[in-house]
């Protein structure tokens, strides 16, 4: 796969109109972006959108992005400057309408690379934009991106973690719970190595699509308002926990008003009864979306306490 040009990934940015922001540089941190691709990517012919790189608000920080309309699914590497031999695949979020790369990509990339890990920013397709996969594109590209994190030669491919965060947690959770969906058809010998990542990490998740705790707009983004019950269930994270899915680590806030904490309770619930190891961490204050930090500005302890969990399940 060769390298992409970023400017030409982004140019089309400017078609949204005035309303959009112009694209912003990435993190100097992030050394390589590529397309998870080799050729035209899956099911586009009806697509008709044009990607754009925009910021989260205009008065955040210059480097908290999102993507909207992805077209060219791609992964960023960040390099630790003493790899520890493990490499880790980043799942941001954005309710399936956005992919909030800054926030839940670079930033917790930045962060875990100080750690010894080689980290993956994944900016995913989105599943209203018309591919012909639905609510299984962003599967599609987070599948075809673990299988080539595992192919590269610069960290172990048995020692390779999932991160996936809100909306992307939920991603994360199908893309480590139901390795027996063959979502596309080989692209090349990439797509024959094997799915299973040693750990996956579930950062306030999406998880239900049925019942008072859904969060409504990642559902209706994936299936549509109107969609069956067979619909739901078939998108829902912890409706089917599949043989071979790993240890998993979540946490949530418990004051989450957007995606609340019963989603991954469930999610829990639902691994406990397939006997998959697991943890779970609920802080009393976050909110949704906290990423590396609590409400008052102090860190958040999730990262040394996924670390430390990982290294027992053979991540480092």
């Amino acid at each position: 796969m060769n390298g992409i040009d970023r400017r030409t990934l982004i140019a089309g940015g400017a078609a949204l109109g005035t309303a959009s922001l112009a694209p912003l540089p990435l993190q100097a941190a992030a050394t390589e972006r590529f397309a998870i691709w080799p050729d035209a990517v899956p099911g586009g012919e009806a697509v008709s959108v044009t990607e754009a790189e925009i910021r989260r608000s205009p008065t955040g920080p210059v480097n908290d992005t999102a993507f909207v309309h992805v077209t060219r699914p791609t992964l960023t590497v960040t390099r630790p400057a003493r790899p520890n031999g493990a490499a880790l695949l980043l799942i941001p979020g954005g309710g399936y309408i956005r992919v909030v790369i800054g926030h839940e990509g670079l930033t917790i990339a930045d962060a875990f690379a100080a750690l010894g890990y080689t980290c993956y920013s994944l900016i995913y397709r989105l599943p209203a934009d018309g591919w012909a996969a639905g609510p299984n594109a962003p599967l599609q590209d987070a599948q075809r991106a673990l299988r080539i994190i595992r192919s590269r030669p610069e960290h172990d491919p048995d020692r390779i973690g999932v991160i996936g965060f809100s909306a992307g947690g939920h991603l994360a959770a199908r893309l480590a719970a139901r390795q027996d969906i063959a979502s596309y058809p080989p692209a090349d010998a990439i797509d024959r190595l094997p799915l299973r990542p040693r750990v996956a990490a579930l950062m306030y998740p999406v998880i239900a699509m049925e019942g008072p705790h859904v969060h409504g707009g990642s559902r209706d983004q994936l299936v549509g308002k109107a969609a069956s019950p067979e619909a739901l269930r078939a998108v829902a994270a912890d409706t089917l926990i599949a043989p071979g899915t790993p240890p998993i680590f979540l946490a949530h806030a418990i004051d989450d008003r957007a995606v609340p904490p019963e989603n991954s309770i469930a999610m829990l619930t639902a691994l406990r009864a397939a006997k998959v190891p697991a943890e779970m961490h609920l802080f009393e204050r976050g909110g949704h979306g906290f990423g590396l930090t609590l409400p008052g500005g102090e860190a958040s302890p999730w990262p040394q306490l996924f670390t430390g969990w990982a290294r027992q399940h053979g991540l480092t």
